[in-house]
């Protein structure tokens, strides 16, 4: 396996990384980055096999050391559906499951359209951010919505979410990790009143629907309860945002417009410019993936990304073509732990984008947009527009 060095928080790599992917593609299916220490993956077919491999997974084999001034972040990760294995993933995600479906998620589409509208009618005349103006307050409202909280809770719900997942970022400060230490703990009170307001009064929310599912006999543990809430924003949130600027960047720099059916289009936003470019597993049992022998205990990184530009998978990988076939893209994983938000966010993409340019058909940039230094993210800073 070939070590390869490349520090995540260069900027070249920061605003282009796919350049390194290819490299280290190159050296084969599996390499050795130096910077995290990590054997990675660098295409679809070993990235899809680990992600729907039981031998991998999220929990690590032994307890990792947690500072003090970080328990209370990692006691509400304790909790959460993405970072747990069977058999309590699979009662979490049932229960879930039964308040957060397809039927529910579908309704949201009026909602969805006449929100894409009320954003669009606000919009300042001269040049404004469209980040800030479109694609951030969109998916947190839904969320809002959707859960049943108030709207006016939306700048805290983003202030929270946005200090909270910068503890994923490649090179964090203290700073960084006390700021969502402090947002998490705003969180927490916040939902866990909340959840006792919606315990003593249902409502025609999730919040109520995830109270009110069972599975088996077993219901949600308020603490439970309250992990679920912050993952559905937190997760779904900010994954939302970086997809639809992504994709919106791509879209006013060369020219793309959704056609008459925009799932295809959505689905190559996805894959081309992915939000979430890593993850990483645990193996659980001495396995051999692409002739790498993984040891009980050993962890990989799972390079999402680099996945979804696979020439192998997809011919001429950078070229954005919504007609184009083959495999899954694996922006949203695969397998036990494929995200529960993904038709969320593909609807909230396929109803607003048409919208946005059927009603702002000269819409251009008017700044080179930058990727911020959010890696394993991959999202912009800012989104210049005038129309």
């Amino acid at each position: 396996m070939q070590t390869l060095h490349q520090p995540p928080i260069e900027p070249a790599f920061v605003q282009n990384p796919y350049p390194f992917y290819d490299r280290a593609r190159a050296a084969g299916p599996l390499f050795h980055w130096a910077d995290y220490n990590l054997p990675c993956t660098t295409t679809h077919a070993a990235t899809n096999a680990i992600l729907r491999d039981r031998r991998f997974g999220r929990e690590p084999v032994d307890q990792l050391p947690i500072p003090d001034h970080l328990r209370p972040f990692y006691a509400v990760e304790a909790h959460s559906m993405l970072e747990l294995e069977p058999p309590r993933h699979t009662r979490l995600r049932a229960l879930v499951l039964r308040a957060f479906t397809n039927r529910r998620i579908k309704a949201l589409g009026p909602e969805i359209t006449q929100l894409t509208h009320d954003l669009i009618d606000g919009f300042p005349d001269g040049e404004h951010d469209l980040l800030e103006t479109f694609c951030r307050p969109l998916p947190v409202t839904v969320i809002a919505r959707l859960l049943g909280v108030p709207e006016a809770m939306a700048p805290d719900l983003l202030k929270w979410s946005n200090a909270m997942v910068m503890m994923y970022q490649a090179g964090r400060t203290r700073g960084d990790e006390d700021a969502a230490v402090r947002a998490t703990e705003e969180f927490v009170a916040f939902m866990r009143g909340y959840v006792d307001q919606r315990r003593a009064d249902p409502r025609d929310d999730l919040i109520s629907s995830l109270i009110a599912a069972e599975e088996h006999g077993e219901k949600l543990s308020t603490d439970e309860l309250i992990t679920t809430c912050i993952l559905l924003l937190n997760a779904g949130h900010e994954a939302t945002v970086h997809s639809m600027g992504n994709g919106l960047n791509l879209c006013l720099q060369d020219g793309h417009r959704p056609g008459a059916d925009p799932a295809p289009f959505v689905e190559e936003i996805f894959r081309i410019d992915p939000p979430l470019h890593m993850f990483t597993r645990y193996c659980y049992e001495p396995v051999e993936v692409q002739g790498h022998q993984f040891q009980r205990g050993d962890q990989v990184g799972l390079l999402l990304a680099a996945a979804n530009h696979d020439p192998a998978a997809y011919p001429d990988p950078t070229h954005f073509d919504p007609a184009r076939t083959g495999p899954a893209q694996l922006a949203f994983g695969a397998g036990l732990h494929f995200c529960v938000g993904a038709p969320l966010a593909r609807l909230e993409l396929q109803i607003a984008l048409p919208i946005l340019f059927q009603r702002c058909p000269d819409l251009r940039l008017t700044a080179a947009p930058e990727y911020a230094d959010i890696y394993h993210f991959h999202g912009l800073d800012r989104l210049e527009v005038a129309r």
